[in-house]
């Protein structure tokens, strides 16, 4: 193999293709390596406007939009037993002058369309296969498959919580976890939601209803870990009317479209989001509860940020001929480490 990149990127999930696409786009050679396909995920993203924008930017956004829903109002309800509860608050886009807030959308739908867009990209090579090494140096970063060895200027990280590229580059990481697991599923209803996402806030964690489509929504049931082993464990029509009751009935009767899946929750902080000639996306850098795809909105904040770190004549003109190590907060390294704080800045308020 033995190629020479601009950047190599690692990890193909929605983090990864978001930000080989962004890279890519000012004008630097990428390749991306990563099996063909990840694990299949029932799950859905939010995307806000700021991140809809992002994928309009990469050319991806006119792929997933007709399976998109929009989100138009917010509603949070006291979903608990006590006698004083507080009132429900509903947040309307069109408050502040927007058709929606943004658009919901299944991940399987989202990392199809980002990963065609990496394959008819000419300036970036796809090689679909896991990475098994990772060498840092300051003087180039090595990526080794079972095929060989490519070499690039620098790797992104945005190959998840158990990061190759973090832990070759011997940034510690933070990781807790909490008493409580998500149970998530894709359900049809009988009564519109009205583009509205509903989240009934309850003594054990949040029942979530996001719409997906007409008369269909994405349920996140977050519940004590015995509990939501007795959910995962009912059969379709059990767990259909124990959605409906928990819902109550805010979107009639429900049922089951597609299978469950189950989630600890638990969270991970990198210490560092740079390393020697390496930097750090998505979950590889930080992981937050709930289930919402904190890796896709910290990729889409973190994306644009360096897309244009890379176009910067002063950074993308110094890449190719830097013979010696880049001397501390200075050249691509710096500029990553910048973009990379705002990234997290970025995901925790949109959080």
């Amino acid at each position: 193999m033995d190629e020479t990149f601009d950047v190599i990127v690692v990890g193909g999930g929605p983090a990864g293709l978001l930000a080989g696409l962004a890279i890519a786009g000012a004008g630097q050679s990428v390749a991306l390596v990563a099996p063909p396909s990840p694990p299949e995920d029932h799950r859905t993203t939010a995307l806000l406007t700021g991140s809809v924008d992002l994928l309009k930017s990469v050319g991806v956004y006119d792929a997933i939009a007709p399976r998109t829903a929009p989100l138009r109002v917010m509603r949070l309800i006291d979903g608990t037993s006590r006698l004083m509860r507080a009132p429900e608050t509903a947040f309307e886009a069109r408050e502040i002058g927007l058709e929606s807030f943004g658009v919901n959308v299944a991940n399987r739908v989202l990392t199809d369309a980002l990963d065609a867009a990496i394959r008819a990209d000419a300036r970036i090579t796809r090689i679909d296969r896991p990475a098994v090494a990772v060498g840092l140096s300051p003087h180039a970063a090595r990526v080794t498959t079972d095929a060989g060895t490519i070499s690039g200027r620098l790797v992104v990280g945005a190959d998840g919580r158990n990061s190759l590229v973090r832990e070759a580059a011997g940034i510690a990481v933070r990781r807790w976890s909490y008493d409580q697991v998500a149970i998530v599923a894709n359900v049809l209803h009988t009564a519109p939601h009205e583009d509205t996402s509903t989240e009934l806030h309850t003594e054990t964690g949040p029942f979530t209803m996001v719409p997906l489509g007409p008369n269909r929504v994405a349920i996140v049931c977050v519940e004590r870990p015995d509990v939501a082993a007795r959910l995962a464990a009912l059969d379709d029509d059990a767990l259909s009317q124990e959605f409906t009751r928990r819902s109550h009935f805010l979107l009639g009767r429900m049922t089951m479209d597609g299978p469950r899946q189950a989630f600890p929750l638990a969270g991970l902080a990198a210490s560092a989001l740079t390393g020697e000639r390496c930097a750090l996306v998505g979950e590889a850098a930080h992981a937050f509860p709930p289930i919402a795809r904190r890796a896709s909105i910290s990729a889409c904040a973190t994306s644009p940020i360096l897309r244009r770190c890379w176009a910067a004549p002063a950074i993308s003109g110094a890449i190719p001929a830097r013979r010696k190590p880049w001397p501390p907060m200075a050249g691509p390294a710096a500029s990553m480490s910048a973009a990379a704080r705002w990234g997290s800045i970025c995901s925790t308020a949109r959080s």
